[in-house]
């Protein structure tokens, strides 16, 4: 299943996305499996993980890439998406993060996810929500970042940075409480 740029919510239907890259870009990490469940280390600790960001790597951006940014998305909660993390301004030239990061690259910033904080907060699903899908994508940008404004609507975001990427990839995990 391969979801058009232009639209950033991807059908989930009668499947699980494993992992997907588009045109060149691609993305993976020691830490997660693609369509398995979240490590507990990468888990929220309200939720008795570590609250640790995986570890993620990336390579293939188009030349023209100004700029990345990442965002950790679960897109199953009604009515919105949540947003779990939210990086931008990574320079074109990194290839990733190592896990439970504290320090991003120089210029790059972390804007508040929909928990309220400028940081990664890993997977916790509301008790019997059923399995939701996590889709951590790192997004090519030709030129700036859009203006991402916190705490907002990750559904929105994940729209803004689709129309703003001229590459992606994504890794889709699971997480049920």
């Amino acid at each position: 299943m391969r979801p058009r740029l232009a639209s950033f919510v991807t059908a989930l239907g009668g499947g699980v996305v494993a992992a997907f890259a588009c045109a060149a870009m691609q993305i993976s990490s020691p830490d997660l499996k693609a369509g398995a469940p979240m490590p507990k280390a990468n888990v929220y600790t309200g939720c008795g993980g570590a609250n640790l960001s995986p570890a993620l790597s990336w390579s293939g951006a188009p030349k023209a890439t100004r700029g990345l940014a990442l965002s950790v998305i679960d897109v199953n909660p009604p009515p919105h998406q949540w947003s779990h993390w939210i990086v931008v301004g990574l320079p074109p030239s990194s290839s990733g993060l190592a896990r439970g990061v504290r320090s991003l690259p120089a210029g790059a910033r972390a804007v508040a996810n929909n928990f309220g904080d400028a940081a990664y907060d890993g997977p916790c699903p509301p008790p019997g929500s059923g399995v939701h899908h996590y889709e951590i994508t790192i997004w090519a940008l030709a030129g700036p970042p859009p203006p991402v404004p916190p705490n907002g609507p990750a559904d929105a975001l994940g729209a803004m940075l689709a129309r703003a990427a001229i590459d992606h990839a994504t890794i889709t995990v699971t997480a049920r409480r």
